[in-house]
């Protein structure tokens, strides 16, 4: 199931143009109501919740962290993304959760990626793989599917399935060691 912190509202927006009950998705507007959310999501016997906050550190996103076994933050290879990643990782570590940063919408080689690895990689653990900047993704997302859905055998549902076996591994492991995992570029 989805909780939607976000004020945004990616996920309830992909769920309407799905227009299929699964996955559930539970709208959340403050930090009272989040722990009510997974309390029920719990007591339904959801075994996997995954919260969707927007990147700052107010009492809701706050909550979700406290509340989670696994911090995911999505950065874009860019310095700026880097920086309002901060903030986020600033609050995750105040709360002692665990976390990996995903390098989302990533061009396929050069130096600009290969330094946004080495920066977060210096923060934190970096999930792999990393997540291409596709066509499949954004076309997913507007006919309300999940990529893996939407083109099966693309890089793109490839790269999702692999992020998904290394976050449950992750989950059941119980732990995040430093991985250093920038890969090497020619600049």
């Amino acid at each position: 199931a989805f909780v939607e912190a976000d004020p945004q509202g990616t996920i309830s927006k992909w769920k309407e143009r799905r227009g299929d009950p699964y996955p559930r998705v539970v709208r959340v507007a403050d930090s009272a109501e989040i722990e009510g959310a997974l309390s029920r999501l719990e007591a339904e016997g959801t075994w996997l919740g995954i919260v969707d906050t927007a990147a700052t550190n107010n009492a809701l996103a706050m909550r979700a962290i406290a509340r989670a076994d696994l911090c995911l933050i999505p950065v874009r290879p860019s310095p700026a993304d880097i920086e309002a990643a901060i903030p986020t990782l600033i609050a995750i570590r105040r709360l002692n959760r665990r976390f990996a940063f995903v390098l989302n919408q990533t061009p396929p080689r050069g130096c600009r990626l290969s330094e946004a690895a080495t920066s977060l990689n210096s923060l934190g653990v970096l999930a792999l793989p990393y997540i291409g900047q596709r066509n499949d993704h954004q076309d997913a997302l507007g006919a309300g599917l999940g990529v893996t859905e939407f083109a099966q055998e693309g890089r793109a549902s490839e790269e999702v399935r692999e992020l998904w076996r290394w976050v449950l591994k992750k989950l059941v492991e119980g732990s995040l060691d430093h991985e250093p995992h920038a890969k090497k570029a020619a600049c």
